[in-house]
């Protein structure tokens, strides 16, 4: 139904019609996103915020407006509270950097999840070898559910934040990150939710959820890369010092003192990505014309489907089979190796994705050193799902 709008579909691979699975590491493009870039580019290219003349005041209402959309979308309080970064990684970064240096000290804990991306792991180990914090990390079970009681169980008064993925990049388990905050808030930390994989799949309000920080990437929903969002809440971001120093986020410098401009500006550096932002709000648009709660229904029919038929594959062994489960199927059959496996049902024009996924202690939990994973967006349908099924059936005959 939405197939037209992504020319790339219509392509072949290796003289075959390509059929995109590998969604979860980014999304393809619809053309108004594209055509957004080349608009910016052609007829509204100047540099956002500094200029008095026509070119720059325009493009710094359409970078501004694609913050206020970010907001909505979001349903954050304000535009000070929405950050507009690289990426869901940079963002990530940020908090750990900006976070640590506000909030931590020695012997203060931060509890992360076994399924937390690597982006979620390593910038919290650079803080644990700055700062000698402690990091802690909840267990989950066989189906890939985060253990609950033993989260409450690691809670205590050093507890300063936990770091939740919303939805795993691996298993597609939807986390209950409104009761992690719930339980956090309690025992008086704070959350972050890692959104790079449930913010373009279903609504996300970060009100509701009470998650003090939200990250995600536009290239995940539709829209361009090297654009991203970090979401703080107002009065932490107000706490926390800047990432980075340069030119937008400083109000005065002398030599002697520098004071820092007001929320946003002053954890955004330099000249900002104000083409991606703009991109990024038009790719918000497009999904929000279909509807979130649409596209939620119509990709969770898809993971049922795809899972149902997959189990007509001898030797086949999923991980993640959790009840709140989202767009994300990982697999592995028999002894194929992962890799094996991909780069054949690549040669038949359908694109997987093969590996550890950036997860490397989730695989390790799960005793494997990489999976197979396919992952589905609005535009994917059940006939790929058929030609899929006839390719990796095909593939294991081989072995």
């Amino acid at each position: 139904m939405y197939r037209q709008d992504f020319p790339i579909l219509g392509r072949e691979v290796y003289k075959r019609p390509l059929i995109y699975f590998d969604n979860a590491a980014t999304t393809q493009k619809p053309r108004c996103v594209v055509e957004a870039i080349d608009e910016m580019y052609y007829n509204v290219n100047a540099n956002v915020h500094r200029g008095v003349h026509y070119l720059s005041q325009k493009a710094t209402d359409l970078h501004e407006g694609a913050r206020e959309k970010v907001r909505a979308f979001i349903n954050a309080r304000s535009t000070a509270e929405v950050l507009f970064t690289r990426g869901t990684t940079e963002s990530l970064n940020l908090v750990a950097f900006s976070f640590s240096e506000a909030f931590l000290k020695a012997g203060d804990e931060v509890i992360l999840t076994v399924m937390e991306h690597h982006s979620d792991i390593v910038p919290w180990q650079l803080v644990r070898d700055r700062k000698d914090i402690v990091i802690k990390v909840i267990p989950m079970n066989d189906r890939g559910d985060l253990d609950l009681e033993a989260f409450k169980a690691l809670l205590n008064d050093r507890t300063r934040l936990v770091c939740c993925c919303h939805v795993s990049n691996v298993l597609g388990t939807v986390n209950p990150v409104k009761e992690i905050s719930r339980l956090a808030h309690e025992a008086g930390a704070y959350v972050l939710v890692d959104g790079a994989q449930s913010v373009p799949h279903f609504p996300v309000d970060v009100q509701d959820i009470d998650c003090d920080f939200l990250t995600f990437s536009g290239h995940k929903i539709y829209g361009p890369t090297g654009i991203g969002v970090l979401y703080g809440k107002e009065e932490l971001l107000n706490k926390m010092p800047p990432y980075q120093g340069g030119g937008e986020m400083i109000s005065r410098v002398t030599f002697e003192k520098t004071t820092y401009e007001r929320l946003p500006y002053k954890f955004e550096a330099g000249t900002p990505d104000y083409v991606g932002s703009y991109a990024l709000g038009v790719a918000l648009d497009y999904v929000q014309s279909i509807g979130m709660n649409k596209i939620s229904a119509l990709e969770h029919d898809l993971t049922q489907y795809a899972m149902e038929r997959m189990r007509e594959v001898e030797g086949i062994r999923f991980f993640g089979e959790s009840a709140q489960k989202t767009s994300v199927v990982s697999f592995n059959v028999a002894d194929i190796h992962p890799m094996d496996l991909g780069t054949l049902l690549d040669r038949l024009g359908i694109a997987i994705r093969t590996g550890h996924h950036c997860a490397q202690p989730l695989m390790q939990r799960c005793g494997v050193e990489g999976m197979a994973r396919v992952s589905f967006a609005l535009y994917n349908t059940r006939e790929e799902i058929d030609a899929f099924i006839e390719a990796l059936q095909r593939v294991v005959r081989m072995f």
